[in-house]
């Protein structure tokens, strides 16, 4: 599908605040993604580690699970399945062949059938010390990073998936928007001092650029340990306005994407055919 039809469908950005209980963290997700259904929503997108957060990142290695089998996944697959709603699985940690035991922040896909169409293992990892605070991450020491970039034909258009971080790399979303992505899909667990800075600024940014909807699921709210996170998930369309927000607690965010407005736009707007230093590589 091109996804250029004149179609227009809601997709939904679900915001949750997870904690230590997978099995506490999914009856969450569950519920938020009843109510997205309910009000439309044809697409939706999980936060980045929707399924755990625990009290420090070393305890993503033991609730890792193999790909193709686990909690977390056999979740994806029977609720989009009974919802009939094509999922974006914010990150699940999958065991990961090769890396000393480190596991892969994998983005999963499902169609509305409840089978598996795509899987995006997160590529730049959040190796940093928040400027001005006593705050230091280092995912790399238990995330094995991708290497892949992503692209998937939906209901919703072709969607170009990444994760939070990752948001920070507008080269890897002109990789995407040069193979055809009409929606970005940025799950995210954001600290709040880098949120409160860039969030909102980063996500229109990669959205006029790209001429892009952005769908941005993201975590809120106090975990495990003593994390904060953002908050804030919102739907940008193509002309980096903010469509719908949460911005604290969860909640779900649903909006129209119109995809025959888009391409109107991208037609007599057409700055992405202008570009000179454009990728010459396409997914």
């Amino acid at each position: 599908m091109n996804g250029e039809t004149g179609r227009q469908m809601k997709v939904a950005a679900i915001q949750m605040t997870a904690g230590s209980e997978v099995n506490a963290n999914l009856e969450q997700a569950r519920a938020l993604l009843e109510e997205a259904a309910a009000r439309g929503a044809r697409l939706a997108a999980l936060p980045e580690n929707f399924s755990f957060m625990g009290l420090k990142d070393a305890d993503k290695r033991a609730v890792a699970e193999d790909e193709g089998a686990g909690a977390a996944q056999d979740f994806l697959a029977g609720i989009a399945r009974r919802l009939k709603l094509w999922i974006v699985g914010g990150t699940v940690p999958l065991r990961a062949a090769g890396a000393d035991g480190r596991v892969a922040a994998a983005s999963l896909v499902y169609d509305a059938d409840g089978r598996r169409v795509a899987r995006y293992d997160k590529i730049h990892l959040f190796d940093v010390d928040i400027p001005g605070r006593i705050e230091a991450y280092r995912e790399s020491r238990h995330v094995a990073p991708g290497s892949t970039a992503t692209v998937v034909d939906t209901p919703a258009g072709r969607v170009g998936l990444s994760v939070c971080y990752d948001v920070r790399f507008p080269e890897l979303y002109r990789h995407l928007s040069a193979a055809g992505a009409q929606l970005l899909v940025v799950p995210s667990a954001f600290t709040a001092p880098t949120g409160r800075a860039h969030w909102e600024t980063l996500l229109r940014a990669r959205a006029i650029e790209n001429l892009c909807y952005v769908l941005a699921p993201a975590q809120s709210g106090f975990h495990p340990g003593g994390r904060e996170t953002y908050g804030d998930s919102m739907i940008v369309d193509y002309w980096g306005r903010i469509l719908q927000r949460v911005p604290r607690g969860n909640g779900c965010a649903v909006a129209e994407v119109d995809l025959s407005r888009q391409a109107g736009v991208r037609e007599s707007f057409p700055a992405l055919a202008h570009r000179v230093f454009a990728s010459n590589t396409h997914e």
